[in-house]
């Protein structure tokens, strides 16, 4: 396994956020974390990105603890990418993206021909080579979610983590950016809201509910209605396309176990 969380932990003072969670992320595949607001997700995704220490637990790099590892030895390995990443500096996409490449060169040192080349490689990649003298700050929201991609893939990572990547764009740029992801040579954890998008791009899913995991596996066994009226408690109707759930949302039920008003079926 490239990524593994052990019985890992995290609290605030007395709320437990995350709760003895297991995650194996096998070297290659794609994981999406999925559950609803409050579930966990992000918090898991920093521990795992070793960006907070766990409270029990141990979190693992083949079989190196993350903990263990300096900043730099971890950077050079792991990327992250946020929901939203702001500044208050006024750089350019090329500054942006050269941030990937600092775990790669001792402190104060210059850009390398090599650096230059995998941050132009990485903006190629990610559509944005067109974008390397605009300033960050006038990029759209899909605009900026592509440079930070490019970002991650200047550190040259072997893992690759992301919080709702598809957070506030459009279909087409969720579509497009999630097929980036796809096509990156990375082992890849993500946190998703929409569960279509979801069974579609991840190999294994896992569910949480309450900070601790519900359901593991698969999407086409995750993802049941059952499961999802569990932890989203709305009706759901579920079909397999070509093996990957197909997931049509109905009504939201109530504390009482009641369906709510009707409403058309919505797809995810």
């Amino acid at each position: 396994m490239s990524l593994t969380a052990d019985r890992v932990s995290w609290r605030i003072r007395d709320e437990l956020i995350v709760d003895g969670v297991d995650v194996s992320v096998a070297t290659g595949s794609t994981v999406g974390l999925l559950g609803p607001n409050g579930s966990g997700k992000s918090s898991l995704l920093r521990l795992l990105a070793g960006l907070r220490p766990t409270s029990s637990g141990v979190v693992r790099l083949d079989d190196l603890g993350v903990a263990d590892l300096s900043r730099r030895r971890l950077a050079r390995r792991l990327a992250v990418v946020d929901q939203d990443v702001t500044t208050d500096q006024d750089p350019t996409v090329r500054d942006v993206v050269d941030l990937g490449r600092l775990p790669h060169r001792p402190a104060w040192a210059p850009m390398s021909a090599r650096d230059r080349h995998v941050v132009e490689s990485a903006a190629a990649t990610t559509g944005v080579a067109n974008l390397l003298e605009r300033r960050y700050s006038t990029l759209s929201g899909g605009e900026r979610q592509r440079v930070q991609i490019a970002r991650a893939l200047a550190q040259e990572p072997s893992e690759l983590l992301l919080d709702e990547p598809t957070n506030h764009l459009d279909i087409r740029h969720q579509l497009e950016l999630l097929e980036l992801v796809a096509a990156a040579d990375t082992t890849t954890v993500m946190a998703l809201h929409d569960l279509n998008l979801a069974a579609t791009y991840c190999h294994e899913l896992v569910v949480l509910r309450r900070g601790r995991v519900h359901v593991a596996g698969p999407p086409a066994a995750v993802l049941t209605p059952e499961v999802i009226a569990e932890v989203y408690e709305v009706e759901a109707t579920v079909v397999l396309e070509d093996g990957r759930p197909n997931i049509r949302f109905g009504r939201p039920i109530t504390q009482t176990g009641r369906v709510g008003p009707p409403r058309p079926g919505v797809r995810a």
